[in-house]
Formats: structure tokens, sequence, C-alpha cells
């Protein structure tokens, strides 16, 4: 099952096992089984601390737990985790066998004292590159207090259960039985779902920090390049975001960045992270914020003021100057029927949840690069795919109009205004859209919409208070400068005219510069009437 390479590798992390572990499988005679079988007596076949056995005892066939031999502490995975979710099989052996999770102590100290009983269960596919960290998140929480268990299991593989429950996007969590999230979900932010004081005791830990030199608000790539560039200059930098990677960790493939051909999005992410994180950077994630106050001096304090638990007003955080760099989302289509089944069969991510579409027929909104790479992707998984473009000509590079066009189960629509997402009340059953030259409504009968139109700066929250561009749009001059003292910003929020990863890093550089650059004018000494009168005395 593993080649030559892998087990080598394997080998390796599995010397860093120190508790014996045993794989336990529960198998039926399908070929999906076999290959499970073959999986874990490879990896078993690689450690002596490692036994694999037969148990039946799951009722998920193929499926099989990771447990610390003599004890309860267990993860279990119901399907094969290869693709993206091999690492997540590493960790697990690891962090089963003893080698502890990169958490830090505050962390695992509030991991163990959660009480109660959890069963969580996360449906992944094999090419989300979003599930993961979800899985793994889990699976660390599971391991360092067993009343918290956790499964893992491949929508793709588990067909009739997926259609039963309903699970149109990955990773969907379910906790006891019951929808509990959906999406990327780090350990933080299970936490603070199930740990009723996490926020209160997260925003009194912020009321009591002091004011910062550099504030940086959002974690993409601009905002870590922002931090990293402020704290080197040795001056108290801070980092609010909301989710620390932004919409990197929502990107599949990254090509091209420079000196780098080929990476993905949550590897680049981690890595943001952790360059931030060597330096004496404050990290506050999970904060999202909610009101940008200016200084009402000269070089003054500037206040952003951050959401607070169940949309109660949250704390503030103070900062001689800031960067913005929060960023964008995708664009909605704002029709009827979109809100209503999001994650029921509207879908944003082809390669998250492309796979639960297998064998049926959707729709893709978009004629863009990205909507025309999601077309071509979705082709080889569901039965049918019909793209619907605004224009009157798709606007995506040639190259790829003339791969969809070699497709034989893809149909192209232009000229067409997507009207309404249709559905049954549970999941979408069709859409409707209007041809634009003629003005008909039409209607097509589908399982899934893959929305894929573009993005929207996430600046709602600073109408008003600095100048915005029609669009929405931070408006910054070469510098990063905003129109408000004090307050610089950079990458997709901002007037910037190319969004790429490469700019927004270049941009967010520029901005701490410029920050620093602010700060030391706005901290010199007023000079006299006295001085400044000796002064023109001497050059007259």
């Amino acid at each position: 099952m593993l080649d030559a390479a892998l087990k080598t590798q394997l080998k390796a992390y599995l010397e860093k096992v120190t508790h014996p572990i045993e794989l336990v499988a529960s198998l039926d005679d399908g070929a999906k089984s076999q290959e499970l079988d073959a999986l874990l007596r490879d990896i078993a076949g690689l450690s002596d601390k490692v036994t694999c056995s037969r148990a039946d005892d799951d009722a998920r066939r193929p499926s099989f737990a990771i447990r610390r031999a003599g004890t309860d502490i267990e993860v279990r995975f119901a399907g094969l985790p290869m693709g993206h979710e091999f690492t997540s099989l590493v960790l697990a052996l690891l962090q089963v066998g003893g080698h502890p999770p990169k958490l830090s102590d505050e962390v695992v100290a509030q991991i163990r004292a959660i009480e109660g009983e959890f069963q969580f269960e996360t449906y992944f596919s094999l090419s989300c590159q979003n599930c993961p960290d979800t899985v793994q998140a889990l699976n660390a929480i599971s391991v360092i207090n067993p009343r918290i268990r956790h499964v893992s299991i491949d929508g793709a593989l588990f067909q009739d259960e997926v259609e039963a429950r309903q699970i149109m996007s990955v990773p969907t969590v379910l906790l006891n039985g019951e929808p509990f999230d959906q999406g990327r979900m780090t350990v933080e932010q299970i936490l603070a779902k199930i740990d009723t004081g996490a926020a209160a005791r997260a925003a009194e830990q912020i009321k009591a920090k002091d004011a910062f030199d550099v504030l940086v608000i959002g974690g993409g790539p601009a905002g870590a390049a922002a931090a990293v560039y402020a704290a080197r200059k040795g001056i108290r930098t801070g980092v609010a975001a909301e989710r620390f990677g932004g919409q990197v960790l929502d990107t599949m493939a990254i090509e091209n960045f420079i000196s780098v051909p080929y990476t993905e999005g949550p590897k680049l992410a981690a890595a943001l992270e952790q360059h931030v994180r060597e330096y004496d950077v404050d990290v506050m994630n999970l904060q999202r914020a909610t009101a940008l106050v200016p200084a009402t001096e000269p070089g003054g304090l500037i206040e952003v003021r951050l959401a607070g638990a169940d949309g109660e007003p949250g704390p503030s955080l103070k900062s001689r100057s800031v960067v913005l760099s929060t960023g964008a989302r995708w664009r909605q289509m704002g029709v009827p029927g979109e809100d209503q089944y999001r994650n029921k069969g509207v879908a944003y991510c082809p390669h998250c949840d492309g796979p639960l579409f297998k064998g049926k027929r959707v729709a893709v909104i978009g004629g863009g690069n990205s909507g025309v790479e999601a077309a071509i992707d979705l082709a080889g998984i569901v039965a049918h795919v019909t793209l619907i473009e605004f224009d009157a000509k798709l606007r995506a590079d040639e190259v790829l109009q003339r791969k969809l066009r070699s497709l034989p189960n893809v149909d192209v629509i232009v000229s067409a205004q997507t009207t309404e997402v249709l559905g049954d009340g549970q999941k979408v059953s069709g859409l409707s859209y209007k041809d634009r030259d003629s003005g008909d409504l039409n209607r097509l009968e589908l399982e899934g919409v893959f929305v894929q139109i573009g993005l929207l700066p996430n600046t709602e929250w600073l109408k008003g208070t600095l100048e915005l561009s029609p669009r929405g749009e931070i408006v910054i001059d070469e510098r990063g400068q905003t129109s408000v003292p004090g307050v610089f910003a950079a990458g997709d929020a901002t007037t910037v005219p190319y969004k790429q990863i490469v700019i927004a890093m270049g941009a967010g550089s520029t901005a701490a510069l410029s920050a620093f650059d602010h700060l030391i004018r706005s901290s010199a000494p007023v000079e006299s009437a006295a001085t400044q009168a000796l002064t023109e005395a001497a050059v007259a």
C-alpha cells in the first residue's frame, strides 16, 4: 500500500512513539477494506511498538481505531486517510503513541479541564485542503482528554450515510449526533465553542494589554508580512486576526510564488504563522474587528474595537499605529435561495466539496479563471457540469477554455443571469436563470451550485471612518497610508490593482515600514518657539 519512500519517512516518524499502540480494524470483503488492511499491516511492520489486529466491532467498514495499549486513549478513522489526510494519520499515530501535540501548556491545561462526554464525528474528503486542520485539531483534543472522542469519516466512501445525514460540504462536524460546525477549525476555535468560559477569559486578557506601537488587523499574507517587518524594528507589535492565514487557507494550489513553484494554501498559512511567532509578536486569534476609532490628537492612540460573544460588544485594543490587512471573502450571488441552501448544495470550494457530488449534476457560476478551473475539476467527479457566465463570453485564459471545451460532460451558458437557487427545503434541486439576450427565464435541474464570481473586501466595519473606493476597498497611497493619520493598509482589502499573494506580502512590508516611519516622526519632540527663533536667526 505504501511505497518505499513513504515507508522510510513513516518509519523515521514512528521512532518517536514511546507508548505501544494498537491498530484495530473493522473490515468487510470490499476492495477498500483490502486496501486498508494492507495499509495497517504496512504501518505495523515499521515499528515494534505498533501491532495490528482485526475486531470488526465498528458498523462502519472499512474503519480502524488507533489505541494506546492498556488505556482508553484512541482516535478513529472510517475510510483510508490518504491524500491530504495522510498527515492526519501520521500525527494520530505519534500522538496516541505519546508524542505531544504542538500546543501551548495553557491550551493543554484548558483541554484537560473540560468536563462532560463529547462524541465528535467529522466528515472529510480526501481532496479537501481544509479538512486535515479540523481532523487534526479534534484528534489532538481527544488524545489529551479521553472523555472527548473523535471519528473522522471519508464522506465519499460512505455515501449512504452522507445522504441520510444530508452532509453537503466538508469538513462537517457533528457533536453527539447533532450539527456542531462546518469549515476549517483550529483547536482554539473548537475550545471556544465547548468551553463556555473561554470567550470571557480571552476578553479579560485583551482588556489588560498595554497599547501597541503597531497593531496589525488580519493574519493573511499581508498581515503576516507587516507583523514581521514591524517586529524586526524592535517595537511592540500585535496581530488580531479572525483566523490566521485568511483566504490562503481556502486556496488549494498556489503556483509561481516566487522561488516556490508550487505549494498549497494551508501549508503556506502554517509557515506564515510560524514565521510571525519567531518574533516577539502578540498573536490574538479568533478576534474580529468591529470598529476603528482614530486618535483624538496627533500622535495619540488609535482604538480598535473587537466583537464579543453572542453579538455583544467586546474589548478594545489600542495602538500608536495600525495596519489594516483584513483581506477578502468569496463574493456571493445575492439571489433568493443562496443563503437558505448554503452548505446544502450551495458551495464555494470545488476542491473541498466536489467529492460529495459524485455522479450528480451541478452548476458553476462564473466564467473567469476560478470558475473554469472549478468546472474542469468537477467534470472528473460529477455526472454533468453547467457553467453559467453573466457576460457574453468567458473571461478565463484561453488555455483553460480549450480544456473546458474538450470535456464531454460540460455545457457553457453565457449571457445568463442567475435569479434564484431552488430547493425542496432541505437541499438544492435546481436554479433559475434569465437569458440576458431574450429575457426568457430558464430552469436547470441539479443538486449543487458552486459559486466562483470573485471576492469582496472585508471592510464593512470601516465605512464612515476612512476613505473607501466605490467597491469598498481601502484607499491607500504608494506608502500604504490611508485617509486616517497613523492608519495604514495592505493586501486584498485595498485599492492595490492586483490581488496576488506575493503582492500582498510586499504591500504588508511597505505598510509596516511606513507605520514605523510614522512613529518616528510623530514621537519627535516638538520644537519650542525659542528654539525655532534661534534656528531662524542662525540661518539668517
